[in-house]
């Protein structure tokens, strides 16, 4: 049902600004990473695994920085996190325009896995949470939704500016746009309007979990709950999962006799999928529980690996394509709107950061477990059954957490 409440006057110049940061700062700090591979190959003679480890590297130093950026949203400063993390993103983007040495790639991707910290998806849900009590929901919606179009902007982007500039240059026009556009475009979209923010309460029943006056979990109280570990744990299979399948989709596809063409007319549908299911959900579906959109996405998943390892051509791998689009699209919104529900909003940058944290060190170990798993006798149809197994397991500790009983 739509909102009965009206939005506050500045929802909506703060929801599109944060939506076209979300696009552009996921094309930039994450899809555009590959684009740059082999070029700096060429040009600087490094293997793919050194530059592979300075992203995986920014992944490791995006999931350590996310508590402690939490915990300043919850603080109130999620304008200036959001803004400055778009700023650190550009300045990261302008000093890897200048690597000569491998030392000084690696310390780059750790500013730029802290800007990813600062502004991709979690920290944009926890300050549109706090700003926006009464229509949270239909911005993460929103957000998510444009969000979904990063990877079909950057790939085609990166390519023309690599190929137009060079890559050097093209990695400078990018941090200008982060720096000098996004940036000062974050911090005039969160000018005005108030956070949330509550200092810690306790309970005064000492034996019950420490909260805050309106009913909201602290940290602390979150992490003595069930429900918390169990979501941890569906959310780390879940983004490990994924990230297993993104590194090894074009040699899996191989596997099945796919030619790269063909391989190309399977994964075009994944990006087109992802968009439809948001859209879909902000048109028909704000009327569905997120708990209830959970189960839909986990085990679409579930199911869209089971595809993969039985196809047997073509149209079979399209369903998979279809069924783990629409899964990955439904998930942001799953989390960013079930953490709210299960724990309240004056705590949820930690909360949620440290959920996500954890997430992130599975989403960074996937491409390596994935590999070694396929160092035994077992072929690529055989990961995607380990895979599915995994997101069967996923739906199984979802289906166990509960929302606790002390949040009102």
């Amino acid at each position: 049902m739509p909102d009965a409440v009206p939005a506050p006057e500045h929802y909506r110049r703060a929801i599109t600004v944060l939506s076209l940061g979300q696009l552009v700062n996921w094309a930039c700090l994450y899809f555009a990473f590959s684009s740059f591979v082999l070029p700096m190959q060429h040009a600087l003679g490094w293997s793919k695994a050194m530059l592979m480890g300075a992203f995986t590297l920014g992944l490791t130093v995006w999931g350590v920085a996310t508590l402690p950026i939490g915990a300043a949203i919850d603080r109130g400063h999620g304008r200036a996190v959001l803004a400055g993390g778009a700023a650190l993103g550009g300045a990261g983007f302008l000093l890897w325009s200048q690597v000569s040495t491998p030392a000084m790639f690696y310390l780059t991707w750790c500013v730029l896995g802290v800007a990813m910290a600062m502004t991709l998806y979690e920290p944009a849900f926890a300050v549109v949470t706090r700003r926006f009590p009464t229509h949270f929901s239909d911005g993460i919606t929103t957000l998510t939704l444009v969000g979904g179009f990063a990877s079909t902007l950057s790939f085609p982007a990166a390519a023309w500016l690599v190929q137009a500039l060079g890559w050097r240059m093209a990695l400078g026009v990018i941090g200008i746009v982060l720096l000098g556009v996004i940036a000062p475009l974050h911090a005039f979209a969160l000018r005005g309007g108030t956070e949330l923010v509550r200092a810690p309460g306790r309970s005064a029943n000492h034996g019950q979990p420490a909260t805050v006056a309106s009913g909201d979990a602290t940290m602390a109280a979150a992490l003595r709950t069930a429900a918390f570990w169990l979501l941890v744990a569906t959310f780390a299979g879940y983004s490990f999962a994924a990230a297993a399948l993104w590194a090894h989709v074009v040699p899996a596809l191989a596997s099945k006799g796919l030619s790269e063409t063909s391989a190309l007319a399977v994964l075009i549908w994944i990006g087109p999928t992802q968009v439809a299911s948001r859209f879909l959900f902000k048109l028909f579906g704000r009327g569905l529980a997120p708990r209830r959109l959970g189960y839909l996405v986990f085990g679409m998943q579930a199911v869209a690996f089971a595809a993969f390892a039985f196809a047997g051509g073509e149209a079979g791998l399209i369903v998979f394509a279809m069924l783990f689009g629409a899964a990955s699209g439904l998930a942001a919104i799953v989390r960013g709107n079930l953490l709210p529900e299960y724990f309240g909003r004056a705590y949820i940058g930690r909360i949620g950061g440290a959920m996500s944290s954890l997430a992130l060190y599975a989403r960074a170990a996937a491409p390596i477990g994935a590999a070694a798993l396929l160092t035994w006798p077992m072929s690529y149809d055989g990961l995607m059954g380990v895979l599915a197994a995994l997101s069967v397991l996923t739906l199984l500790t979802y289906a166990g957490a509960r929302k606790p009983s002390f949040v009102q």
